[in-house]
């Protein structure tokens, strides 16, 4: 049995949006910078250099695509996974590989492709010279909690009111 268009509405909305926003405090503490810099920083994807001094309007857009965006990957993940049940069982597994891809994703082609005045430049020069592990392990180690965030999520969503029935079933005292 699917689940209800509404819980999965729901689930990819509450995971995408708390992972988004976790996203935002954990850039905050890798980079040792303000949360409304990093939103700043997620707005200069579209206006360039002006939204790293552009105040509340690009903290504010900042916020919003960066919702929007995990949001989107939520659902992307949601669907993704739709036609594999093992891996919305083995949830972790599917959040860890899902981080890993959204790392990936994100650092060799979204930023790359934006207008972020600190997006990394295509040569392999620049990359090995600019390469910092630790910063590195942080990052993916930021995207495998936002992956497990959405993979959970999507689990949750997924079960059945049997799966749900039963296992309250099971979990409830027994009357002895």
């Amino acid at each position: 049995m699917r689940p209800s268009r509404r819980a999965a509405i729901i689930a990819v909305c509450a995971s995408g949006l708390i992972a988004g926003t976790l996203d935002i405090g954990a850039a905050a503490l890798i980079n040792h910078l303000s949360p409304v810099v990093i939103v700043r920083s997620i707005a200069s994807g579209l206006l360039g250099q002006a939204s790293l001094t552009g105040g509340a309007y690009s903290a504010l857009l900042g916020l919003v695509l960066q919702w929007a965006m995990s949001v989107l990957i939520a659902a992307i993940y949601f669907f993704a996974t739709q036609p594999l049940p093992w891996l919305r069982r083995r949830w972790w597994l599917g959040g860890l590989l899902a981080g890993l891809i959204i790392q990936l994703v994100m650092v060799y082609l979204v930023v790359p492709l934006s207008a972020a005045p600190f997006r990394m430049q295509l040569s392999l020069h620049d990359y090995v010279a600019h390469f910092h592990m630790v910063s590195f392990f942080e990052n993916l180690l930021a995207m495998f909690v936002f992956g497990l965030i959405l993979a959970y999520g999507a689990s949750v969503a997924s079960r059945t009111p049997a799966d749900q029935d039963s296992g309250a079933r099971s979990e409830a005292p027994s009357a002895v």
